[in-house]
């Protein structure tokens, strides 16, 4: 137990002998071995002065949070939804500069080695996560991740299918890994053609390592047409989407739909979607979001009330509406 001091039952002598540890040790950096010496006591007395210069209050540790940081919005993201870490972003511009800003901040954060495990699921088709993948320089710190697996076939015009393999293959080098593709439409017209598209071998290799993923880079939108895709084109055509709004989707983790208390919407869409399903990323020892933005608002909450996030990277105008959506 830390006991308190008062100033007027220190003699004069014990508060200034306080007061010159504390200068030497906190102003000018001296060691306190260098002070023991320099005041002729042990380290050991030095060591108790310091301490009761802080319990007199002749010391104040006082913590400064740098501009730009945000570790109190984020703490209490954490408490209010109970995920294990939360990351605030500013960005300093419009709802198109989210992708970029936060697909840096995701690659800064994961070069310091926050990446841990043997497969790793990657949404490669998402603006975001593709700016994380081109933000890696260098090689990553080695963590033993062996396969960098897409979760989700190809989706919208070849252009974008093509990014999303630059992508995945981007990561996969940093990583040292292999990149395990799922090159086959992520979205179907049929049934019947899902079930031809789960005839090929590849598409079987990548679909059975998604049973067993350590991480999982989640994809997080709305339950409407976003970004560069166009109905019909690899995807859903929007009285489909209605179809799925009206029974209540708040939004969708890899084109697999969630209403806005985070549980899993069944719909007949489920049948037309070549990736991961929600059932393998419940499974995911670790589940990451990196997304942000307004059109993302709902989505991103109702992924972190179903329990769909661990780890989530977002923007400050994002964070805010989410504490103020708060779970009651």
């Amino acid at each position: 137990m830390t006991t308190a001091y008062s100033l007027a039952a220190v003699s004069a002598e014990q508060l200034r002998t306080m007061s010159v540890a504390a200068r030497l040790y906190y102003i000018q950096e001296i060691r306190q071995r260098d002070i023991a010496q320099r005041l002729g006591i042990s380290q050991a007395r030095v060591s108790r002065l310091l301490r009761q210069a802080e319990q007199c209050g002749i010391v104040r540790t006082v913590l400064t949070v740098p501009e730009g940081l945000h570790p109190d919005l984020e703490e209490q993201i954490e408490q209010a939804y109970g995920v294990a870490e939360v990351h605030v972003v500013e960005v300093p511009a419009a709802d198109e500069a989210v992708p970029y800003a936060l697909g840096w901040a995701a690659a800064r954060f994961f070069s310091a080695g926050a990446l841990m495990g043997t497969n790793l699921g990657f949404t490669s088709w998402s603006t975001t996560l593709q700016e994380m993948a081109s933000a890696f320089d260098d090689a990553l710190p080695r963590s033993g991740v062996r396969h960098v697996v897409e979760m989700l076939g190809d989706l919208g015009p070849p252009a974008a299918q093509h990014a999303a393999t630059r992508s995945t293959q981007r990561f996969a080098y940093a990583l040292g890994a292999k990149p395990v593709f799922l090159r086959t439409p992520g979205v179907v017209a049929t049934a019947a053609l899902r079930t031809a598209a789960l005839q090929n071998s590849h598409v079987q290799e990548a679909l059975a390592l998604l049973d067993d993923l350590d991480i999982a880079f989640v994809g997080v939108g709305p339950p409407q047409l976003h970004s560069f895709l166009v109905g019909g084109a690899n995807f859903f055509d929007a009285e489909q989407l209605d179809q799925v709004t009206t029974l209540g989707a708040a939004g969708q983790l890899n084109q697999r739909y969630i209403d806005a208390a985070g549980r899993p919407l069944a719909s007949a869409l489920d049948e037309l979607v070549v990736g991961v399903t929600l059932g393998q990323l419940a499974r995911a020892r670790r589940r990451v979001v990196v997304a942000g933005g307004q059109s993302k608002h709902a989505a991103i909450g109702a992924a972190l009330r179903g329990g769909w996030v661990d780890t989530l990277i977002t923007d400050l105008g994002t964070a805010r509406q989410l504490l103020a959506r708060r779970p009651n």
